[in-house]
């Protein structure tokens, strides 16, 4: 009797664009899954008995997808993220999510369809869920811009926020966007004081926050729901000031960097979780979020529901003072933020000090001067 993983490996699940589905780094388990098609059909067509070569190609499969994953660099992290079967927020909406109640609009300009809201359940508690929403086919994602949102989007999320602290439900926001919308409407109705705005009431905000980038992590349109008390990033999952090939633009005039790019970046979960930009990593299943989504989904939900628990003990005037806290403690990059601080106080003093003690050095010279 074959045990679970190997029967999961039957029919090597496709798993990007190219090459049969596979990824561009995922080439050799394109050729194994070939191997192992062909071998079935010769025990189906000869009725050779090749069940010991299936077995073998199966755990060679299963090794590889081992060793790929666990050592991927930043651009393929980048590729795996926007892997078009990875869930979106649309699924975990069915699969973490009950009960789900979608709110519309801003009640101010439209509903835009880029940012999904309403009330729903999670494990044992209620909550107000805000995410970006990609789009399953191509009239659904032209619908909602691919996931970039206009100002309306962020004021509707803006909108619901304050409606939960109103009715004392955490929130909870699922990052998923390349950024927000770059059109000229997009300016003309105020996107980037749309932004401030979210970032500044999300950082005051008297309720649980909390964030989790399930893909894209891009620019102020993913930070604008990433001011929280809890901020997590899925394993395969990316967070950057800007894309790598609009990085490389930039900097090298040209998109085919973008791989130098996603490395100078840092823009992987390891990386955000020791500059300490993020709390906690999420785990995927081997081989990306894309392979199992509802093993995905059930580590998403015991994260989402364990931080609430935690968070739901602390006072409102608590959990915004720990919040602001974790803010300024982003800038923080060579030294800590407690030696920071003792730094600055103890620099402060003796500037003070050093000065008068200029001054009044510079005024008894006089004074001699003037006596002699």
């Amino acid at each position: 009797m074959e045990d679970a993983a190997t029967q999961t490996l039957k029919a090597p699940p496709s798993s990007g664009n190219g090459n049969g589905g596979y990824l561009e780094f995922e080439k050799v388990l394109a050729r194994i899954e070939h191997d192992i098609v062909e071998l079935e059909r010769e025990e189906q067509t000869a009725g050779r008995d090749v069940a010991a070569d299936i077995k073998q190609q199966r755990a060679r499969y299963k090794s590889t997808l081992k060793r790929l994953y666990s050592g991927l660099t930043p651009w393929e992290t980048v590729l795996v993220a926007r892997h078009p079967k990875r869930p979106l927020t649309t699924d975990y909406l069915r699969m973490v999510f009950r009960d789900f109640c979608e709110l519309h609009g801003d009640r101010s300009f439209s509903d835009d369809r880029a940012i999904i809201t309403g009330f729903a359940r999670v494990g044992p508690h209620k909550v107000m869920v805000i995410g970006h929403n990609k789009g399953k086919d191509i009239k659904e994602r032209m619908s909602c811009n691919f996931g970039c949102a206009h100002p309306e989007g962020y004021r509707k999320a803006l909108h619901k926020m304050r409606l939960a602290e109103k009715y004392g439900l955490p929130v909870v926001c699922l990052i998923d966007t390349q950024g927000a919308y770059p059109g000229i409407g997009a300016e003309e109705r105020g996107i980037s004081h749309a932004i401030a705005v979210n970032l500044m009431e999300m950082a005051r905000l008297r309720t649980p926050i909390v964030s989790v980038v399930i893909g894209e992590g891009g620019s102020g349109g993913a930070l604008a729901l990433g001011v929280a008390d809890r901020i997590a990033m899925f394993q395969h999952a990316f967070y950057s000031v800007i894309s790598p090939e609009g990085c490389a633009a930039i900097l090298w005039k040209t998109a085919d960097k973008r791989q130098h790019a996603a490395e100078a970046l840092g823009l992987t979960a390891k990386d955000l979780q020791r500059l300490r930009v993020i709390d906690d990593v999420i785990p995927e299943p081997l081989g990306g979020a894309h392979r199992d989504p509802e093993e995905a989904a059930g580590e998403l939900e015991k994260y989402i529901s364990s931080s609430l628990t935690e968070l739901k003990r602390l006072k409102p005037d608590t959990l915004v003072r720990k919040r602001q806290e974790q803010i300024r403690r982003l800038g923080s990059f060579f030294e800590s933020p407690t030696e920071a601080a003792a730094k600055a106080e103890d620099e402060r003093p003796t500037r003070r000090s050093t000065s008068r003690v200029a001054r009044l050095s510079s005024r008894f010279t006089r004074t001699t001067t003037v006596s002699a």
